[in-house]
């Protein structure tokens, strides 16, 4: 506030040095505000770089793709960690098809989505890691959720489990994308539309699930990110 009036009584004899026609004030005061304006920037940079860098340059759409791949790359170093410890894990994406009927059944969470969450409750000393979790809208909805057991096992080896087979039964079932980490193997699989790819790398993980949930051109509201509205086919 000091400064705030000391800049309007700075403004007031500037225009008064005009209006009376004071030439040496008029000087004077246009040299000060010269000096004035270095000052300023130097004395108030801490706060005129944090107000910068709110200011988005590359628009909303930017920002969108950003959280998307935070969301990602999360997901993925999660899936691919816990598959390297051989962790067992059944993570269902929610796409159109809601799953709000398993979730009833299962653990309610709602909480936010983070790699840490996520790979603390398929810790195998944990209560929540049986059975699978749904994450929608970037939240993780509930938790140690069944799923249901495919009638057609052609799709499953024998090396492969209950959590295969849930997954590809889910698959089967509605349009979500359902991922399954083999606790024997440490495999990573991918079901959706009654189809199960198993020992699927990294990168082709994340492609799967870009090509999928492929974020649409409109932004979203609030510039919050909602994961339904990424699952675009």
């Amino acid at each position: 506030m000091d400064l705030v009036l000391g800049l309007l009584a700075f403004l007031f004899i500037f225009a008064l040095s005009s209006w009376l026609d004071l030439p040496i004030l008029h000087k004077l005061m246009l040299l000060v505000g010269n000096v004035a304006v270095i000052a300023i920037l130097i004395i108030f940079q801490p706060e005129l770089r944090v107000a910068l860098s709110k200011l988005s340059l590359k628009g909303k759409r930017y920002r969108e793709i950003t959280e998307f791949d935070r969301f990602l790359d999360q997901l993925a170093g999660s899936v691919y960690k816990m598959s390297e410890k051989r962790i067992g894990a059944l993570i269902a994406l929610e796409n159109d098809d809601s799953l709000e009927e398993f979730a009833r059944k299962a653990v309610m969470l709602n909480a936010n989505f983070s790699s840490e969450l996520l790979e603390s409750i398929f810790t195998t000393t944990t209560p929540l890691h049986d059975g699978a979790i749904i994450i929608r809208n970037l939240t993780i909805t509930a938790a140690s959720v069944i799923l249901p057991l495919a009638e057609d096992t052609s799709q499953i080896a024998k090396s492969m489990g209950t959590r295969h087979r849930a997954g590809l039964g889910a698959s089967q079932l509605t349009d979500a994308l359902i991922i399954v980490i083999s606790e024997e193997t440490g495999k990573v699989s991918i079901a959706r539309d009654g189809i199960i790819t198993r020992g699927i790398k990294i990168d082709r993980f994340k492609g799967i699930i870009r090509s999928i949930y492929n974020p649409p051109l409109s932004t979203i509201d609030k510039n919050k990110f909602s994961l339904r509205a990424w699952l675009k086919k």
